[in-house]
């Protein structure tokens, strides 16, 4: 692990699958990662797992915009800033258009869209104190092309590839970067919940490289984001898929 830490790196959904992934790979890279995870067990033994001199973790519901921003003061008031967020916490569940529910939709677009509206609310003003900072979204290969049964899934990824381009315009003058990321296929617990084998094969074959993503391969492009070297990226969508 780096020795000196570059800053404070928020995370939602840091618990498990992709959001673990980020959590280990930014602290690897030398990040403070404050992990957000509904799952306080979860959550807690995460920031066991990577040390609690390098990570912290709290069971915050990110559709509460009280309870995000309080958190976000906090971490600020003790960690002298926050200079990155990750807003990978998401909730899926397919169905056809005809059977979405009230409850489903409402779900998705409260942890994937208001949320990422409430920690970048928070986070704006603690990154425009210092003059810079830098936000990823994660979006998804459905908000651009059709997939069976996704349609609230493709609409709430959708809304939040708009959200990232429009940030990037508003924010940029501010020293903060918005991007995000387009992860491919990720066979993790709770994405084989809605798709199964055979939908991991059909992915799998879809893509040039013949393979399925790893949730390790998906942090590497998030880090790539997060770091000096993609300084003058904004506004960008990378896709880490295999060329799907």
């Amino acid at each position: 692990m780096a020795s000196k830490q570059i800053g404070t790196a928020v995370v939602t959904g840091a618990g498990r699958g992709i959001g673990e992934a980020i959590a280990a790979r930014l602290v690897a890279d030398g990040w403070y990662v404050v992990a957000m995870e509904r799952d306080q067990r979860t959550g807690a033994e995460l920031a066991e797992r990577l040390g609690p001199e390098r990570c912290e973790a709290h069971a915050v519901d990110v559709t509460d915009r009280a309870a995000v921003v309080a958190l976000f003061a906090d971490v600020d008031a003790r960690r002298g800033g926050i200079e990155a967020v990750v807003n990978n916490a998401m909730w899926v569940d397919y169905a056809p258009i005809t059977d979405v529910t009230e409850q489903q939709l409402d779900g998705m677009f409260a942890i994937a869209v208001k949320a990422a509206f409430f920690t970048m609310q928070a986070a704006i003003p603690i990154m425009e104190r210092a003059g810079s900072g830098v936000i990823v979204n994660m979006s998804s290969p459905a908000a651009t092309r059709g997939v069976d049964g996704s349609s609230a899934y493709s609409a709430v990824k959708g809304a939040v590839s708009s959200l990232t381009w429009q940030a990037a315009r508003e924010l940029g003058p501010k020293g903060i970067r918005v991007n995000g990321v387009i992860p491919g296929a990720v066979p993790t617990p709770g994405a084989r919940k809605v798709v199964d084998d055979a939908g991991y094969e059909v992915r799998r074959t879809m893509n040039a490289l013949r393979r399925l993503a790893t949730p390790e391969d998906i942090a590497a492009g998030v880090a790539f984001l997060l770091s000096a070297d993609a300084s003058y990226v904004n506004g960008h969508l990378l896709a880490v898929d295999g060329a799907l």
